[in-house]
């Protein structure tokens, strides 16, 4: 499995954004960024009402004790996740040695959206002319070539194969994975 793909990882309840530094530290100094990508502790902020009986703004954890980290999942990767101070495992394994089941597009794309970010960067990750599958909506499961790319209303065009005839199909980002 050469794909980046995102998993959750259970730490010590409160330690969330210390794992998060700690991890981010470790992949740059043991040279896994092209392994470990991105690691998110899921947050949204909501309104409280503070002691003078006004209201502010407060940071809530969405999964207390969880991060989700994006990486290619590698023996050696998978190693220095796991065993990165305040990390007690991998949700989705078995335990005994097993790799975990990564998270659905669909599941990371519904908290990724709650937080306003995106699992795929359309700066970074797509160019006209490259290879997607489409995840979700009426075509879902089929493979395309990415036509254009809208970047300002998050639209991709993808020309898909349909009965012998290459059709131009609107998806948004949250209904195409690179194949």
């Amino acid at each position: 499995m050469d794909e980046k793909q995102w998993y959750v990882v259970n730490t010590y309840s409160g330690h969330e954004n210390k794992v998060k530094e700690k991890l981010e530290m470790r992949a740059n100094s043991m040279d896994m960024k092209d392994y470990i990508f991105r690691v998110i502790v899921p947050e949204e902020t909501v309104m409280v009402d503070d002691k003078k009986g006004g209201q502010k703004e407060k940071v809530k954890k969405l999964f207390p004790g969880y991060i989700l980290v994006e990486m290619i999942m590698s023996d050696e990767a998978w190693f220095i996740v796991r065993n990165t101070p305040g990390v007690t495992g991998f949700i989705g394994s078995s335990g005994k040695g097993a790799k975990p089941t990564p998270l659905q597009p669909y599941e990371v794309d519904n908290i990724l959206k709650n937080m306003g970010m995106a699992r795929i960067d359309i700066k970074k990750d797509l160019n006209v002319g490259d290879n997607v599958k489409i995840v979700d909506g009426p075509f879902a499961n089929m493979s395309g070539t990415i036509e254009s790319i809208d970047e300002e209303q998050k639209i991709i065009n993808v020309l898909v194969d349909l009965f012998g005839n290459e059709t131009s199909i609107e998806c948004e980002l949250s209904q195409i994975q690179k194949a």
